[in-house]
């Protein structure tokens, strides 16, 4: 299995993480080693995912929440990303050992047993706290919501961009009179201006990086160009696939299109897609995350979604949100502190969003100091067209469903088999899934209360 997010977290951390958090008046570093020790009144025990510049970033946010609540201490742990981090958490709410606070990508709250493993957000309290309902996209919202039960609170959510070079787009006579990407709106168009890219593009580069042979990131491209078609993947009820294998089939020629016609080098995999970006190569495919990387490398380079290839605009999202692990006894001081923690940061995500992630609280994005940022502020839009995973227990970041499907998409990007076959294998791989059941609660999609 790929593992995109430690090699962007590597590089984060090394490019651009520090100066990053320094930038928005945040100490750099921080610890909360000492919190068990400390002498405030509440202790509130916080479990997240981040490491590199994203994990820099949140140290300095717990830092700034520190001094600005000197009766809380925050005693913040970073676990390894991906599968394992999910493990530890599953078996510390099994256990009664769950920490107060913790963060989950918000594909993967449905598959974690809402009620037994999770327990429900106070939204009477968050409000006390300044977080409403109505300072979140209403999608983005609902996704977190199951059962009618609010089980997660959206930090924010990263994108799928398209990241282009200024420099070289120019020359190519294809920047706008804003400075920007002239648009697009076919397959035709879009290679159009790949064609006329590689014209421009120096000797020896690709014109184009887009993690080729990444299971995840092809997933997540097909997710975006496939939800761009109107594509489903099953009935409201769970019980039955209605994945579309024609537009499935028409997404799959896209992708290939781009390695068959010479656009994108299969030979270059993974981060050396970047790395051809910063020596000079025009696109790369590649998360928001990536923002700091190349604003450390100093690029005249602009980040649009995905290109509306198919008409209609979206772009692949997941979300970082904060999550209540099961506790048998939560409530009092320490569940208060832990609602007003998570409500501090979302509330203040402006220095989130310096990591290139779009902060979920709307009101963010309509601060002058956000709309200072760029890229950040070009494919804030994206806000508006998310294209995510179903919503059952088996989806979400490093979830089942990208380790069945990916490997598939790759299958007809790199060529080894025909888009119509893989089209038809992931028709098969989602109906063997939806009859599956949960390991954490032993029910099937359809049994799984997804109703929000």
């Amino acid at each position: 299995m790929g593992r995109p997010g430690l090699n962007r977290r590597q590089l984060l951390g090394g490019l651009g993480g520090l100066s990053v958090a320094g930038g928005f008046g945040f100490a750099a570093l921080g610890t909360g080693a000492d919190a068990l020790a400390s002498s405030a009144n509440t202790r509130v025990r916080y479990w997240n995912l981040f490491s590199g510049g994203d994990g820099s970033n949140m140290i300095a946010m717990l830092d700034a929440f520190r001094r600005a609540s000197p009766d809380i201490a925050v005693k913040d742990s970073t676990l390894q990303w991906g599968s394992p981090f999910y493990t530890k958490l599953a078996m510390a709410a099994a256990g009664n050992r769950a920490p107060d606070l913790g963060v989950m990508h918000l594909g993967r709250v449905t598959g974690f047993s809402p009620g037994r493993f999770l327990d429900p957000w106070d939204v009477g309290l968050l409000a006390e706290y300044g977080v409403r309902e109505e300072d979140f996209n209403p999608a983005l919202w609902k996704r977190a919501v199951i059962d009618g039960k609010l089980y997660a609170l959206p930090l924010d959510i990263h994108v799928q961009l398209c990241f282009y070079r200024k420099d070289v787009l120019k020359k190519a006579g294809l920047l706008g009179d804003d400075g920007r990407i002239v648009p697009v709106t076919s397959p035709d168009e879009w290679f159009d201006v790949l064609k006329e890219t590689k014209r421009a593009t120096k000797k020896g580069l690709q014109t184009i990086g887009m993690w080729s042979s990444d299971q995840n990131f092809q997933w997540w491209f097909f997710v975006a160009f496939y939800t761009q078609l109107g594509g489903t993947w099953f009935n409201g009820e769970n019980t039955e696939v209605t994945f579309d294998t024609d537009k499935a089939t028409q997404v799959l020629e896209f992708l290939r299109r781009h390695i068959a016609d010479g656009y994108a080098n299969p030979g270059f995999a993974g981060a050396a897609g970047a790395e051809q970006f910063v020596n000079g190569a025009p696109f790369v495919w590649e998360g928001n995350w990536s923002v700091p990387v190349y604003s450390g490398a100093k690029l005249d380079y602009g980040a649009t979604p995905l290109p509306p290839v198919f008409g209609r605009q979206a772009t692949h999202a997941e979300s970082h949100a904060f999550v209540l692990p099961h506790q048998s006894d939560r409530g009092g001081a320490t569940n208060e502190a832990a609602h007003r923690l998570a409500a501090y940061v979302v509330t203040h995500a402006r220095q989130w969003a310096a990591g290139g992630h779009i902060p979920a609280y709307t009101p963010t994005l309509s601060t002058t100091a956000y709309k200072d940022l760029n890229p950040q502020s070009e494919y804030a839009s994206a806000m508006d067209h998310q294209a995510t995973e179903p919503k059952v227990w088996f989806a979400g970041s490093t979830g089942i469903l990208a380790q069945r499907v990916g490997p598939i998409v790759v299958s007809s990007t790199m060529g080894s088999s025909k888009p119509e076959t893989a089209a038809r294998r992931m028709k098969s791989a989602l109906t063997q899934l939806l009859a599956m059941k949960n390991p954490m609660d032993g029910r099937t999609a359809a049994q799984g209360g997804a109703a929000a």
